[in-house]
């Protein structure tokens, strides 16, 4: 049981690490070959804060653990809604541009009910998993089409403050390439110490994927958004929330289906897709509701974090009932 924990947290604290790396070298490299910062934000950056949640799924799918993959990839959203926007709006009043409303939020929507339609006859398979990937290339293109054509879409603002670090472009393909190989190894570490974990403790993988793995591999998410406050430009949050979730949707199912085919555990669809959506559409809610219109203020960040609270203790007591 210690050497599984050790590795779990050796494997989160390296994906954490490596994944900044990753985001680092990719920025650079991209910027030294004249990729546009668009392309950088929208694709390098917003692959690279999820590419913890990808890597550990397509790592439980190989190894045969597909509740970790699910639970991986579906537990990461509610924690990125519920905990990451909760404690970030702690920090700062999270503004939500109108805008958002136009595109993102009907995509987050549509990538949502996509993914749960393809689970719903308990099995994912290797064509459902090349229907969300395309699914997933065919959002990126659009982004990308109206981000150029209206500045004030979140996602497309969260681009141009891209912080490109100044580095060699032999300093930024090492740090690409090493970066990569180590997220592999750290996932590696998390996929095995999560089992081994959920093994000892009696419990799934789903709730080992839900519950620890969702959380840590959502770590980087939570860094760049608490970044983001301080720094004054909290906007940004929201929209990098709502990028990695449609990258969790449909390109962490996706990429995990096509390495294996996935069973969906019953309690996916009876608890954790609707708490997903659910937040979703709380998310909406918040927007509208007054004093802070538009944004989410404190009051409504300490509820996420509260609802947060109340799902891990929900599906605690469940696994162990």
């Amino acid at each position: 049981m210690t050497l599984f924990l050790l590795a779990l947290l050796a494997g989160l604290a390296l994906l954490t690490w490596s994944s900044d790396k990753f985001v680092e070298g990719a920025a650079r490299l991209a910027h030294l070959t004249g990729i546009s910062p668009l392309v950088v934000g929208i694709i390098i950056v917003g692959f690279g804060t999820s590419a913890p949640e990808l890597l550990v799924s397509a790592n439980a799918a190989f190894s045969g653990s597909p509740g970790m993959a699910l639970g991986n990839a579906i537990g990461s959203n509610i924690a990125n809604i519920a905990l990451i926007l909760g404690a970030t709006a702690l920090i700062a009043l999270l503004p939500v541009r109108r805008s958002m409303l136009k595109l993102e939020m009907p995509v987050l929507f549509a990538a949502a009910f996509l993914s749960w339609w393809l689970l719903a006859d308990d099995f994912v398979s290797r064509i459902d998993g090349a229907i969300l990937m395309i699914a997933l290339f065919f959002v990126l293109g659009l982004l990308l089409k109206m981000a150029g054509k209206e500045n004030d879409l979140p996602i497309a603002a969260a681009s141009t403050e891209v912080d490109i670090p100044t580095m060699s472009m032999n300093m930024a393909v090492f740090w690409t390439v090493a970066g990569l190989l180590l997220l592999v190894l750290g996932s590696r570490l998390l996929v095995w110490g999560g089992s081994g974990i959920a093994s000892a403790m009696g419990v799934s993988d789903l709730v080992i994927g839900l519950t620890i793995v969702a959380i840590g591999t959502s770590l980087p998410e939570l860094a760049a958004s608490v970044a983001s406050a301080r720094k004054g430009v909290s906007e940004m949050a929201v929209g990098n929330i709502v990028g990695s979730c449609l990258f969790n949707n449909l390109g962490v199912i996706g990429l995990a289906a096509l390495i294996h085919p996935l069973a969906t555990p019953s309690e996916v669809l009876a608890r954790d897709l609707p708490v997903m959506v659910g937040l979703y559409v709380l998310l909406i809610i918040f927007m509208f509701t007054p004093p802070a219109r538009n944004a989410i203020n404190r009051w409504e960040g300490l509820i996420l974090l509260l609802l947060f609270a109340g799902y891990q203790l929900l599906v605690y007591q469940q696994s162990v009932a």
